[in-house]
């Protein structure tokens, strides 16, 4: 009987079974001096370097550990470089999607930091200074205080409903 020359793994040659190749695995050792482990974790020589040490895991600590980034850089450049990076964090970008958006812990609607800053309020103010602004600003805006003034009736409308939304927000809001 023949030997049948078939292959089985319809043209996808990653279906094919482990040890199916029959040259070695490649694999790259510990650049550490003395270490027979794999180094499969890269570190880069130098800073803005692309040459790379590969180190086992143990040796990629150890490396890792005294690591500063702002290493020989002025309080300037460094805050410079900060910033930078800070404009574009993209690889932070999509916790954005699962907050709120915008200022704040999280804990509040954009409705409720929009209420705030009616209310001429920071973003972490707790709900007595909320009842503080909301009569301080009433007793302001008023239109038995300031009878013809359509601008203070706007005004003083928009301090009610911000007071509403904060009000309401507080009475959901758990224990």
């Amino acid at each position: 009987m023949a030997r049948s020359s078939r292959s089985y793994d319809w043209g996808f040659p990653r279906w094919r079974g482990y040890e199916a190749e029959r040259q070695a695995a490649k694999v790259r050792l510990c650049d550490r001096h003395g270490c027979e482990a794999v180094g499969d974790r890269p570190a880069p020589k130098s800073p803005n370097s692309p040459d790379r040490w590969y180190f086992c895991e143990a040796h990629a600590a150890e490396y890792n550990r005294n690591w500063d980034y702002f290493a020989g850089l002025t309080a300037e450049e460094a805050a410079a470089r900060e910033e930078r990076e800070r404009a574009d964090y993209s690889g932070f970008k999509e916790r954005e999607y699962y907050g709120w958006g915008g200022p704040g812990d999280g804990s509040r609607s954009r409705d409720e930091l929009n209420a705030l800053k009616a209310l001429e309020l920071e973003d972490d103010a707790d709900f007595e200074a909320v009842k503080r602004a909301w009569r301080r600003l009433a007793k302001e805006y008023h239109p038995d205080v300031k009878p013809g003034d359509a601008q203070a009736a706007v005004r003083f409308q928009a301090i009610q409903a911000a007071f509403e939304v904060l009000r309401k927000a507080e009475e959901r809001r758990p224990g």
